[in-house]
């Protein structure tokens, strides 16, 4: 039997899961690389835990400003147009970035880190490309 006080919390723990599995979901959406795309976890997890501050079309994420005039202090660069190398990417995951002021150290750790270098490595500066 479930106690009064179990009771009382279990629409919020409900809910609390509901709204961690959408944001899951959400990352995804927008990430534009076929399920078989060796780079795809990364991408996935670009857009989860990076698409806050930073842009790249291919992940779906529009973090970076695109206005000098709009800029905040917590917009990380567009890696639409600027090309970066895995170490670079995993050297700034693990240091906060380059100057350690905004960025989270150690957003990703690991194989997840890897993951986000290496797609980051293939799929960052492909505008700037073009341009």
């Amino acid at each position: 039997m479930i106690c009064a006080a179990m009771a009382r919390r279990l629409p919020i723990v409900a809910l609390a899961l509901c709204a961690a599995l959408l944001m899951t979901a959400c990352g995804a959406q927008g990430v534009k690389l076929a399920d078989d795309d060796p780079n795809r976890a990364g991408a996935v997890l670009f857009a989860e835990r990076c698409s806050g501050c930073h842009s790249l079309e291919v992940a779906g994420a529009q973090g970076s400003a695109s206005d000098v005039g709009d800029r905040e202090r917590t917009d990380g660069p567009s890696f639409d147009t600027r090309k970066e190398e895995v170490a670079d990417v995993l050297y700034a995951i693990r240091n906060g970035g380059f100057s350690g002021a905004i960025m989270p150290e150690n957003i990703a750790t690991g194989r997840e880190a890897q993951a986000i270098a290496e797609f980051l490595a293939e799929y960052s500066g492909r505008k700037a490309a073009e341009g």
